[in-house]
């Protein structure tokens, strides 16, 4: 994960007919309703085309969890942060209803995810550390909660979460200092999934693996020039590689940070 910096101003279909769906919904709970179902009307307006494609820029087309890039084989989910219908605090618990329905075409609620991280992991969790604090409707106050996930529009996931060479040999994710966000969010994105998402943890390793390898090469004690020129690929590369739109940037900028020592 890194993070994410979406436009301030909200796509336009979100701050019209997303804002007047929100009146209704906030006037339904207020006469009773608590079972709120969302169908593919509702889906056109906060997975419309123009916050979709505001989403993939603003991600460069990578998932907001797993930062593998998306758009190169699939168009990607518009995911709620928060989730809209139903909510669980742990996996091992019922869904409880309603979910944060005032927050469904909130701009600051909407990321692009992957179909796996969306659909198979995350789905309706969403802890918080202390769930007695949790907004039950549109009259509480959000900011009163402690998110469990790492919001990576508001903090740096880099400042909770790692990488370095796990068993097998595979390059995992780690909570820096196990603290609980991390832990949490890897859990749930299942970014070190083995049964599930092998092919992730490969494709990490993959990708990382000639990293290491120029590395050594360029910190040999070649002769010149050979030397400088082998520094100033592997920098020209790094270079590449580190920037918010490569795939998997946060693993390499660990990488860096450790002196490729993962």
């Amino acid at each position: 994960m890194i993070s994410i910096k979406k436009p301030k101003d909200a796509p336009q279909v979100l701050s019209t007919k997303g804002k007047n769906k929100r009146r209704t919904l906030c006037a339904s709970y207020t006469r009773g309703k608590r079972d709120f179902d969302f169908d593919e009307s509702d889906k056109n307006i906060y997975g419309h085309k123009t916050v979709k494609e505001t989403l993939i820029k603003a991600q460069h087309g990578k998932c907001f969890l797993c930062e593998s890039v998306i758009t190169h084989i699939d168009y990607g989910d518009v995911e709620h942060f928060r989730p809209k219908a139903a909510y669980c605090q742990t996996e091992e618990n019922a869904l409880c209803k309603p979910g944060y329905y005032w927050l469904v075409y909130d701009w600051d609620n909407l990321f692009l995810a992957c179909k796996l991280c969306n659909q198979r992991y995350k789905k309706n969790l969403f802890p918080l550390a202390n769930p007695a604090n949790r907004a039950m409707s549109h009259h509480a106050n959000i900011k009163q909660e402690k998110p469990l996930f790492i919001n990576p529009a508001e903090e740096n996931p880099e400042d909770f979460i790692s990488f370095k060479r796990g068993r097998s040999g595979l390059i995992e994710a780690y909570a820096i200092d196990d603290n609980a966000k991390g832990k949490t969010t890897i859990d749930a994105a299942g970014l070190n999934d083995y049964s599930k998402r092998l092919k992730l943890l490969e494709r990490r390793t993959a990708l990382l693996k000639p990293l290491i390898a120029l590395h050594k090469v360029a910190t040999m004690n070649l002769p010149q020039p050979e030397s400088d020129m082998a520094k100033e690929e592997l920098r020209k590369i790094i270079d590449d590689v580190i920037q918010d739109s490569a795939e998997y940037a946060g693993m390499v900028r660990a990488a860096v940070v450790a002196n490729f020592n993962v």
